[in-house]
């Protein structure tokens, strides 16, 4: 195993297999054609043709085009089709600086291919000349990566939230980091990718934090999502997400651009360039 199955992990995406999913004339999406035949229930909602899917031009505003979604996902989600509904709306944009068309529920965006975003954040102590991370796993009753490792900080960007607004609180829910301590976080940039998951399309940008926090800090879980928090040297991170898969997939990524802005991956390393590559291979 190396680095860079890592992010070849995260670009596991034929386009052949999927059609445009287009609102207002502008794409925002992909699906399947197996899924746009579910969709095909729905005809006030969702117009499916040989082309791909179409938003009903009926819907013409933000709240007719939410209510309408939300109600055919709904029966969606009763009849099985997908699982995991959470009440969490997400923004479905054709760019993050474009205009918000409609909210979509955070369980369907995948399947619908709808670019997602999303705050991550590396937890870090200094110990003399020592640099440690801290490292959290997963709750094994997660419906996504159960067990697996993952960042201090990271969730997903819900409509209503700025980014900044979103990681105090994301900080607060899943490692009891007061908001005095969480806004010393320092935005270092974003990665993101495209890739077919178990759920569907994962098509995310993930704006990424450090945060340098004191040696007496203790994190605490109080949302469920992990179960508990080691804090690595970071030469044992290193060599985690080098030689195995037990970090979440997309947590991977963040770790190895952590690695390569610290110098700890140098530009000697033999895939050093294609890292880079990878780490943005979806913008």
């Amino acid at each position: 195993m190396s680095f860079i199955d890592r992010v070849r992990a995260c670009s596991m995406f034929d386009p052949s297999l999927y059609q445009p999913f287009v609102v207002d004339g502008a794409p925002v999406g992909l699906v399947k054609p197996q899924f746009a035949d579910h969709l095909r229930a729905f005809p006030d909602v969702f117009v499916v043709s040989d082309d791909g899917v179409t938003l009903s031009l009926r819907l013409s505003d933000f709240q007719a085009r939410t209510a309408a979604v939300s109600t055919a996902l709904r029966e969606l989600a009763d009849r099985g089709l997908f699982s995991g509904w959470r009440d969490e709306p997400f923004p479905v944009a054709t760019s993050p600086a474009g205009p918000i068309l409609f909210n979509m529920e955070r369980a369907a965006i995948a399947w619908f291919g709808i670019r997602a975003y999303g705050v991550h954040l590396n937890g870090v102590v200094r110990d003399g000349s020592a640099l440690k991370m801290w490292v959290g796993r997963r709750s094994m009753d997660r419906p996504r990566a159960p067990g697996k490792l993952d960042q201090l900080v990271a969730g997903g960007q819900p409509a209503g939230l700025s980014l900044r607004d979103n990681l105090v609180k994301e900080c607060a829910e899943e490692a009891s980091v007061p908001a005095d301590l969480a806004g010393r976080a320092v935005s270092v940039g974003a990665i993101s990718y495209v890739t077919e998951t178990g759920e569907g399309l994962r098509r995310d940008a993930l704006y990424v934090y450090d945060l340098e926090l004191p040696p007496d800090f203790e994190p605490r879980n109080t949302d469920g999502e992990i179960e508990t928090f080691y804090l690595w040297p970071i030469e044992r991170v290193l060599e985690t997400v080098r030689d195995t898969d037990d970090f979440k997939f997309n947590c991977s990524l963040v770790v190895i651009d952590y690695l390569i802005r610290h110098g700890l991956i140098e530009p000697d390393h033999p895939e050093y360039l294609d890292l880079i590559h990878g780490l943005r291979s979806g913008m």
